[in-house]
């Protein structure tokens, strides 16, 4: 039966630099990761230490030898890394023994590709590479070495094809060239590890800034005097995004709908139901539904594409009228969006009819609020991650009230538009003491012959 994998580190020991005299390759581990490397006392197998002196593990480099007749070979001589230092050899006659020699402070492995693997012998029809595939498998995060006989270097070249970092000839080994040779696939599995992590780096990125496209959309005002301004910073727990999501758009009879809304938890499955959400609520809205029914639908889709039935999300949607002049507003578990508007304080706007967040009550209800605008506003909708910051060291959430002072006065300090959402992001941050846990999503839409109105 097939060898079970064993457990593996995430990169080989060789990497934390304990190996090697050289400086570390880029993409290699911190120095917090290279502290977690225990120096072994001794081997609970059955291992023999090519050289004169005995070197501490943890910086020694270690070889694993798999040759059908380790015993009786002369194929390893004296082996010295690039210090001077010996390299210590472990041997095994078979795979399946390999792999209880196969522990974490293993740097490289030289493989007989002469090997039987188990399970094969005897098919009739065996594939030449199927123990060097078999290692690959079992340890793909260390450095291996094809060992093949003499003048079958198609054999050797197609091993490196496979995975091999080099391939020997068994009767051309002496201790200079395997050390070198070891020192060298050590070296090469760390590039290609760094090579590969800034590949996957880079396809996260491309990732993200397509989930952010989809969060973050720009918004559809062709035609509308309101200015539309927007903020966006992930919490800690998150790189780039989160389940936070907005979106403005304008429909043919001159209505402007934005809304705002956040799925909860954290995670790319939430991201993803968000942007969902996000082009369901711009395709519905540009379909000619609002209010009640829209949110409805909302509903529908979310409960059929959430991955868990514990998620939910809230959300905050205003139809503006024509004139600029009123709004409706509607509320799905979601906060009040707070308006300012010349020569009054800042305040929220009714939140008594708050409905359920989306996903929670089957065939729920959100009632439309109306709310007189005037002739020249601010109105601001905002995630919870703006107000459930801390402040300072009282652990004291800054809340709704905090939030309304705190706007009020960079209004008075003549902040407005994206300045003042950058202001507000940053000076939520600082009273926290760093970064956010949650996300946060601001967004503004400001009415007035002369810009956007004072406190």
């Amino acid at each position: 039966m097939p060898v079970p994998v064993p457990r593996q580190r995430a990169i080989p020991a060789v990497e934390s630099g304990q190996a090697s005299q050289s400086a570390p390759a880029v993409g290699g581990p911190t120095g917090a990761e290279a502290d977690t490397e225990a120096p072994r006392k001794e081997d609970t197998v059955a291992h023999h230490t090519v050289g004169t002196h005995t070197t501490p593990a943890s910086t020694t480099l270690t070889l694993l030898l798999i040759e059908d007749d380790p015993g009786g070979s002369t194929i390893v001589p004296e082996l010295l890394d690039s210090s001077g230092k010996p390299i210590r050899v472990r041997t095994a006659r078979n795979l399946t023994e390999a792999e209880r020699l196969l522990t974490d402070d293993v740097h490289c492995i030289l493989l007989d590709l002469a090997l039987p693997t188990p399970g094969r012998a005897g098919d009739g029809d065996e594939d030449e590479l199927a123990p060097l595939k078999h290692v690959l498998e079992l340890a793909p995060r260390h450095a291996v070495l094809a060992l093949t006989a003499s003048g079958d270097a198609e054999r050797g070249a197609e091993a490196v094809r496979v995975g091999a970092q080099d391939y020997l000839f068994r009767d051309e080994l002496d201790g200079r060239l395997l050390s070198r040779a070891i020192r060298y696939a050590v070296e090469r599995k760390r590039s290609d590890t760094a090579e590969r992590r800034l590949a996957e780096g880079k396809l996260r990125a491309q990732e993200n800034a397509r989930l952010e496209r989809g969060l973050l959309p720009t918004p559809l005002l062709d035609g509308s005097s309101l200015r539309f301004a927007a903020r966006y910073r992930p919490g800690r727990s998150r790189a780039l995004l989160g389940g936070d999501f907005y979106d403005t758009v304008r429909t043919p009879d001159g209505t402007v709908h934005a809304m705002i809304g956040d799925v909860c938890g954290h995670g790319p499955d939430e991201a993803a139901l968000g942007v969902e959400l996000r082009i369901a609520w711009r395709a519905l809205t540009l379909a000619g539904l609002c209010g009640d029914q829209l949110l409805s639908t909302l509903q529908q889709v979310l409960e059929h594409e959430r991955s868990d039935e514990e998620i939910f999300a809230t959300l905050c949607t205003v139809d503006i009228a024509p004139d600029g002049r009123r709004a409706g507003l509607y509320l799905a578990g979601h906060p009040s969006p707070l308006i300012a508007r010349p020569g009054r304080r800042p305040h929220l706007l009714p939140y008594d009819n708050n409905g359920p967040a989306l996903g929670l009550l089957p065939g729920a209800r959100w009632p439309r609020m109306e709310v007189e605008l005037g002739a020249e506003w601010s109105l601001m909708l905002y995630t919870d991650g703006l107000i459930e910051g801390r402040v300072g060291e009282s652990g004291e959430r800054l809340g709704q009230d905090g939030m309304v002072e705190m706007i009020r006065r960079q209004l008075s300090q003549g902040l407005r538009g994206e300045q003042l959402l950058r202001a507000a992001v940053s000076e939520v941050r600082e009273l926290n003491g760093g970064e956010l846990t949650d996300d946060v999503a601001v967004l503004l839409l400001d009415r007035g012959p002369n810009g956007p109105v004072g406190a």
